[in-house]
């Protein structure tokens, strides 16, 4: 019941009453050129879910946790209004690394809101309040104001959590602008993106000029904290400086590098193009669009084109005595940049692929749209991309072995095989809102990963009709959690598992799996334009016949692969068990002569020890006799003689002592029977003669008592 209770608010946030009341004013929103492209309009904080309402201007707000209870307020939502609301559509919405501010991004402008507090039970905004007005702070509205040509192409967070926060704006003018909340008109910093200097001047026709060439910059992304390079920290700075890398994508395909830092605004100097090995003829494509560096370890940067071309490039420090000249006439100094080296290429499937005749194809190949991407907060290793034809998710499964390989000192040859044998990533089509190139436009409106593992990885995506759907992710991209101790310890006591499971790297689990792979799979497709109108019935065919062909080519055959695989597995196991039995019955045979053999031998070594001892004891006796015919004494006999006369001179002197004993016994006994004559009652005795008498008889009897005692230990001694 525990998990069921967990999962009760995937099914209530489709039927949210927040969702409804966006899908009820889909018709009151305006249409326009920005109907078109990919947007994001929602996020998530600490549980709660936030989705932008263009036509109110305004934030709605839910607990997913409170969605998986049973009161009876469920649907209950909050409402953040906007004080001062942007005048412009919203495009997308960022929340700040502090987690205190939003970000409104249109292609006019951009507006910052500020989240109110919590407090309360339930550390609602506010208490609960259902109605909340939020301080806005907009920013570069004069420049925009102004400046009516020019447009915001993209907007970021300064990824600083300890600084103010600061939006950095790329615009249409090749200038990235950086804006402290605080003086919200005034950018703190100005950074030309121009790859010459003469264009800095040049206003509109040179804009134009370089527009025509992709000489514009088109998007950015900021890597993760990194040291300052050693030219910029021989400039009287500080040599522990740590910095933000920002890399610029321009429209040509060329990346260029600068050196962040809020503090020290002297840093800011544009490095490259940065070189890509190996290199093109094309330069990987002239149609950028979008870049994202995943925050690993070296890093990965993500390059996307509008016609769905994502190029996997491993950023490495080059060494300064490696292409020098090719570095000075790169950049615009002596400075040492890093190169680009594209481990692999992908194409995404914008629209799906049909099949159709050979005049059809070029009509269907020529469908472009930018694409967006996304950082995955559950694993580094995989990211998604949004357009206006639907939803990606692409997982790098090759990091690993890369980074295992780049850790090694020396080379490894090993593991540069295993990575170049290494299967390309992992790329699956989640949703398909555009099938065919003909249809209408239907981009979404919302995407966000749940990251909160008491709610579960989700996907949540909003399509253009404002339904909420909510996906899985591919779990197969990240590595799976580590055996819980208690496991190992039973897998090392118990024989249930063969040792040699641990010695092959690469299992028949695994080998079904990469059989089992699939290529390309068949997305959740989305009916896009109005409600009247339908596809075709020769695309609907079309689209049919597709789908019937990937599950024909990707799973059907695939899955007879597989049993033919594990067919063959079981024949040769088969085959194994037959002979290992085979095997077993020879060597229990082998063991019953064996134990015939031992109990012989057994019989034989009781004999001949029997004999040996047999042996052993003639042999002293023959030694013995020998010995004693020997016409000289030994030094034992020798010492053994000596003892017997001291033993005999030791009698003769006991026998004298006995002697003696014996004739004052004599004595005594004569001298007692004289005391017992008639005469003796003549004699009296005091009381002091008697005791004196007492005491010397008391004295002689002691004396005999000793020496009759020592006669005896004699006697023991010598065995008399």
């Amino acid at each position: 019941m525990a998990s069921l209770s967990g999962e009760r608010w995937r099914e209530g946030l489709p039927d949210h009453e927040m969702i409804k009341n966006l899908q009820e004013r889909l018709h009151l929103e305006p249409q326009g050129t920005s109907k078109r492209i990919a947007k994001n309009l929602t996020f998530c904080l600490n549980g709660d879910f936030f989705i932008w309402d263009n036509v109110e201007s305004v934030f709605y707000t839910t607990n997913l946790r409170r969605l998986n209870s049973e009161e009876a307020v469920r649907h209950k939502h909050q409402t953040l209004l906007c004080i001062n609301p942007p005048l412009f559509e919203v495009c997308q919405v960022l929340l700040s690394p502090t987690q205190y501010h939003v970000a409104l991004i249109g292609q006019r402008g951009a507006t910052v809101l500020e989240l109110p507090q919590r407090w309360g039970k339930k550390s609602e905004f506010e208490g609960g309040r259902l109605e909340i007005n939020c301080k806005t702070i907009p920013v570069a509205e004069r420049f925009f104001t102004s400046s009516t040509s020019v447009t915001l192409r993209q907007a970021a967070w300064y990824p600083s959590e300890t600084e103010d926060p600061h939006l950095v704006l790329l615009t249409s003018d090749n200038t990235i602008r950086f804006y402290n909340l605080k003086e919200p008109q005034t950018p703190a910093r100005v950074l030309p993106v121009s790859q010459s200097e003469e264009e800095t001047s040049v206003h509109t026709r040179g804009r134009s000029y370089a527009a025509s060439l992709g000489e514009i910059a088109v998007a950015f992304d900021f890597g993760p904290l990194v040291d300052a390079p050693r030219q910029l920290t021989s400039q009287h700075l500080k040599e522990d400086l740590l910095v933000f890398p920002l890399y610029i994508l321009y429209e040509n395909g060329e990346t260029f590098l600068s050196y962040t830092s809020l503090t020290h605004t002297n840093l800011g100097k544009l490095l490259g193009p940065l070189p890509m090995y190996p290199a093109a003829e094309d330069n990987y494509g002239y149609d950028a669009c979008a870049v994202l560096c995943l925050p690993c370890v070296p890093n990965i940067l993500v390059i996307a084109t509008e016609t769905g071309m994502l190029y996997h490039c491993v950023v490495l420090e080059a060494e300064e005595e490696d292409d020098g000249g090719a570095v000075e006439r790169w950049s615009r100094g002596s400075e040492t940049v890093p190169s680009l080296y594209v481990f692999e290429c992908v194409e995404l499937e914008l629209t799906l692929k049909l099949p159709a005749r050979e005049e059809e194809e070029l009509a269907e190949s020529d469908f472009t749209c930018p694409v967006r991407l996304h950082r995955d907060p559950l694993c580094q290793h995989r990211y998604h991309c949004t357009h206006e034809a639907g939803v990606h998710s692409v997982g790098l499964t090759w990091f690993n072995k890369l980074h295992k390989f780049l850790q090694s000192d020396e080379e490894d040859k090993d593991s540069l095989q295993e990575l170049a044998a290494e299967q390309r990533c992992i790329v699956e089509h989640i949703l398909c809102t555009r099938p065919l190139s003909s249809s209408l436009p239907a981009p979404v409106r919302g995407f966000w990963i749940v990251s909160d593992l008491s709610l579960g990885a989700t996907m949540i995506c909003i399509t253009s009709t404002y339904e909420c759907l909510l996906l899985p992710l591919l779990s197969s991209i990240r590595p799976p959690s580590p055996p819980l101790l208690c496991s190992r310890v039973g897998m090392g006591e118990g024989s249930g598992s063969s040792p040699l499971r641990g010695l092959a790297d690469d299992s028949f689990e695994q080998h079904i799996r990469n059989i089992l792979a699939r290529s390309s799979t068949n997305p959740l497709m989305l009916r896009s334009g109005d409600k009247d109108s339908s596809s075709p019935t020769p695309e609907c065919l079309q689209l049919l016949s597709r789908a019937t062909q990937v599950f024909r080519e990707e799973y059907i055959l695939k899955l007879d692969l597989a049993r033919e695989e594990m067919q063959r597995r079981v024949k040769l196991l088969t085959g194994q068990k037959n002979k290992q039995l085979e095997d077993l019955a020879l060597c229990r045979e082998e063991r019953k002569s064996l134990r015939e053999a031992a109990e012989r031998l057994a019989d034989k070594y009781e004999d001949a020890k029997y004999r040996q001892e047999a042996i052993m004891n003639r042999m002293k006796q023959v030694l013995g006799s020998l010995r004693s015919q020997l016409p000289v004494l030994s030094d034992s006999e020798k010492d053994m003689r000596k003892e017997l006369q001291t033993i005999n001179d030791q009698l003769r002197h006991l026998d004298n002592s006995i002697t003696q004993v014996s004739m004052k016994k004599e004595y005594q006994t004569k001298q007692m029977v004289k005391g017992l004559s008639p005469a003796r009652p003549t004699i009296t005795l005091n009381a002091h003669q008697r005791k004196c008498i007492q005491g010397v008889l008391k004295e002689q009897g002691e004396h005999i008592a000793d020496m009759m005692k020592q006669i005896k230990d004699i006697k023991n001694h010598f065995s008399f």
